[in-house]
């Protein structure tokens, strides 16, 4: 008598429930994964509250920190200055008194384009923002702008 091999048995349906289930598992945990948004659930003693200038500020790390940015005579007084390629915007609401923001509007996303009487604007829908502390001045935006960290080492205004 000639022995054949046998084939294996197909899979039982639990079998394969399992292997469904641990891969719907795999990707639920993928999609669960730490992000950007993880900040914006600290407490609110871990929020930004405004654009600090101190080097132990307490304003978010902004990317690239450390970075030169401007000149302070470069920030106008009562005004401020985009920096399109960092995506902040520093301004100088008082003699010598520096805070920095996200110019990116918090609407729909454009970016900020300029700083004039008083306010942050976006240019895409009109939204204005305190050069102050950011908060909503006109919508349609409703939520202000997340503060930035800087710091002033000399006549320099810095990331970070």
């Amino acid at each position: 008598m000639t022995h054949q091999p046998q084939e294996p048995a197909p899979p039982c349906r639990r079998t394969v429930i399992a292997a469904v289930g641990g891969m719907g598992l795999a990707a639920a945990l993928t999609a669960c994964g730490g992000s950007d948004s993880d900040a914006k659930d600290a407490p609110d003693s871990e929020q930004p509250k405004d654009g600090a200038t101190t080097p132990g500020g307490d304003a978010a790390d902004p990317p690239g920190g450390g970075q030169a940015l401007a000149k302070t005579s470069e920030i106008p007084q009562g005004g401020g200055k985009v920096f399109e390629a960092h995506k902040v915007v520093v301004t100088q609401p008082a003699k010598g008194q520096f805070k920095a923001f996200s110019a990116v509007c918090t609407h729909q996303g454009c970016l900020v384009r300029d700083v004039s009487n008083g306010t942050i604007n976006c240019p895409c829908h009109g939204s204005k923002y305190s050069v102050e502390d950011g908060s909503v001045r006109h919508g349609p935006a409703t939520k202000p702008l997340p503060a930035t960290r800087i710091s002033v080492q000399g006549d320099s205004v810095q990331l970070g």
